[in-house]
């Protein structure tokens, strides 16, 4: 199964990359991020005019918003409400005879790492804190992807001492992702392929002039399994050259093939 998780930055916006990437790297399962459009917006047809038209979607206007495409037919779809706040940041899907797919979008969290004087940020560890609680009680297998907001180690980011009070590398948020991690024992399938001790990048910047010469990275985008998928990884790829595609997100696809 070849599963690919990204950012999209509203996928109506891309359909254009959406379908060169589907193209080029044929996606069992796609799995997107910051869809940006309510479910009855969701462009449909142009998944399955594209060959993946199993779908599992969760949307709101303007904000948000996660989806799940498939080829095939899965057995099962549902989303969570993560602290009762109506966003469509969650869906999951169980695929046949195999594992359930959770699909997130954590909240950024702003720009000021307080959360006694920014809300975003406080939704964001009250929103890790929930994951946490239900990650300890997790007894299926499972795959978790998307988008994270946190880059945890000091070779995700571009420059570990720069980013320590910049939010997504802050000790805090680092601190409450791996709290989130050892709750399940969740499995870092990214660093399985690439040593912790070498760079990693999702997420590039729309600032930069030139991002990939800057090449000021963080990795933001994670595919975790449950201990008993520890393995089950053949191959991971940072898709980088999408990041450079026309009109293209800020985020790079990143691609992992399993063997179920």
């Amino acid at each position: 199964m070849r599963l690919i998780t990204w950012n999209i930055n509203s996928v109506r916006a891309r359909l254009d990359i959406v379908k060169q990437l589907i193209e080029e790297y044929q996606p069992d399962v796609l799995c997107l991020q910051e869809t940006k459009v309510q479910d009855h917006m969701f462009p449909e047809k142009f998944f399955a005019e594209n060959g993946m038209p199993h779908l599992a979607i969760h949307g709101q206007k303007s904000h948000h918003g996660v989806a799940i495409a498939a080829k095939g037919e899965f057995a099962d779809s549902f989303k969570i409400d993560w602290c009762e706040k109506g966003d469509a940041r969650h869906v999951a899907i169980k695929l046949n005879e195999g594992p359930t797919v959770h699909n997130f979008y954590v909240p950024a969290g702003g720009d000021e790492p307080n959360p006694e004087v920014n809300d975003k940020f406080a939704h964001k560890l009250e929103f890790l804190e929930e994951m946490t609680e239900w990650s300890a009680q997790l007894e299926e297998p499972s795959i978790l992807v998307g988008d994270l907001n946190i880059a945890p180690l000091e070779e995700d980011v571009w420059d570990h001492k720069k980013l320590l009070k910049v939010v997504s590398h802050t000790p805090v948020e680092v601190e409450a992702m791996l709290k989130l991690m050892e709750a399940h024992s969740w499995h870092d399938v990214m660093r399985e392929f690439v040593p912790e001790n070498e760079k990693l990048y999702s997420w590039w910047s729309y600032r930069a002039r030139d991002w990939s010469k800057a090449d000021k990275g963080r990795r933001l985008d994670h595919v975790w399994t449950s201990p008993s998928l520890k393995g089950k990884a053949v191959k991971m790829e940072v898709l980088r050259n999408a990041r450079g595609w026309e009109k293209p997100s800020d985020h790079a696809p990143v691609l992992v093939d399993f063997e179920l």
